[in-house]
């Protein structure tokens, strides 16, 4: 299965929704009035993609649509142009779509170093492993960091990751200090000369205040050994939370300053319109979407095509 197959799949929730919803609302040849318009925007709030996301939608269709002859083709394209439009976010994508790689940016020399964080559950650990496949892939070398001291299981299954993937891992005992491990990851990643050392944080800790703390630290440490580090702060959000997950990841955004999500679990049981509330809300780009359970289940997130897989058939 191709990736426009596994989005459209993923997608068919909003889909299903975005579909039926246009069909009951607008009838071609009918005069589209406020009273459809207001319900239409109700019904785009279940797609999770959040009230100023969907008032964008209904303004736009307001002003080219209101008081006018439905064209259905029209009204999709309108809806298509604005979704695109709040997807890019101010300007064009800092990235190229083409080129998978871009997403990242990489240290103009030595190791570029990502520090990935995001509550526990959202699809982290697993996450981090597709991603250290996909540079692999892209002919990168990558080193680990289970960073996450304070749940066992998750160094556990870093660790396993690490294994089928090939590739070096730095592991401390549960209830190490985080920042000794990114350290040691760090140097690791100068030792053999890696192109990416991929560091996991905590998924959880006591306070806002502590949270902050720990991450404010491990970037220290990171940046006294490898300068410019960490290059990238990537946020793994679960796309089946919706608006929940949202609120949850507010405070991790806030405490290391993301550069970029990778949405987990962008699967059938997830409603697509929480990338546009990410966006809107959170004002940070999605780069990675993860569109399957296998390991290879990564994608460059592309706006465009994103959306052309909500409304294909």
């Amino acid at each position: 299965m191709g990736l426009f197959d596994k989005l459209k799949k993923g997608l068919q929730k909003t889909k299903d929704i975005l579909r039926t919803d246009v069909r009951d609302l607008f009838k071609a040849g009918e005069i589209l009035d406020d009273v459809k318009l207001r319900e239409f925007e109700q019904r785009l709030i279940r797609t999770d993609m959040g009230v100023a996301a969907s008032t964008a939608i209904i303004n736009e269709l307001k002003e080219k649509h209101l008081g006018r002859t439905v064209v259905i083709d029209e009204i999709w394209g309108t809806i298509r142009a604005t979704l695109i439009g709040l997807l890019k976010g101010d300007g064009a994508s800092t990235w190229d779509p083409a080129k998978p790689l871009s997403p990242i940016t990489f240290a103009e020399s030595g190791p570029t170093v990502i520090l990935v964080t995001g509550v526990n559950g959202v699809g982290k650990t697993t996450s981090i492993a597709k991603l250290a496949r996909f540079l692999q892939v892209h002919g990168k070398k990558v080193v680990l960091a289970a960073g996450d001291t304070f749940r066992a299981a998750a160094v556990e299954q870093l660790t396993m990751w690490s294994q089928r993937l090939g590739c070096e891992i730095v592991t401390r005992p549960s209830g190490t200090d985080p920042a000794s491990v990114a350290y040691t990851g760090c140097e690791k990643g100068l030792e053999l000369n890696a192109d990416v050392v991929i560091i996991d944080t905590a998924g959880r800790l006591q306070t806002h205040k502590n949270l902050m703390e720990e991450l404010t630290k491990i970037s220290r440490v990171i940046a006294k050994k490898i300068p410019g580090g960490p290059h990238e702060r990537l946020l793994v959000l679960d796309a089946t939370t919706g608006q929940n997950g949202i609120s949850q990841a507010k405070n991790f955004g806030e405490a290391i300053d993301c550069t970029g999500i990778v949405l987990a679990k962008l699967d059938g049981t997830a409603k697509g319109g929480v990338v546009v509330a990410i966006r809107q809300q959170m004002g940070i780009p999605v780069k990675y979407i993860g569109v399957g359970e296998q390991i290879d289940d990564l994608e460059v997130f592309n706006p465009e095509t994103f959306v052309d897989a909500l409304f294909t058939a």
